[in-house]
């Protein structure tokens, strides 16, 4: 049976051990970022519910996030945009 050079074996191995650690972390990564986006999914539709619950008490309006300040949204406005 023929081998090949130990020194060639070696090498071959350390780059096949490198591509397997890089997989390795590609795929942590890429469990990490379903998490990540699981989560802002979840953010997400907790800002919806929220938004119907403020629509519930306040109605129709815009919140300025910084101070809490609010306007109402004219109906006739949205119905413009619509079409």
């Amino acid at each position: 049976m023929s081998k090949i050079k130990k020194e060639q074996l070696e090498t071959i191995v350390k780059y096949q051990d490198e591509a397997n650690r890089i997989s390795h972390e590609i795929g942590a990564y890429e469990f990490q970022k379903y998490k990540m986006l699981s989560s802002l999914d979840k953010v997400n539709n907790d800002i919806i519910e929220y938004k119907k619950v403020l629509e519930a008490e306040y109605g129709s309006v815009n919140i300025n996030l910084e101070d809490g300040s609010y306007v109402e949204i004219d109906k006739k406005d949205v119905e413009d945009k619509e079409d």
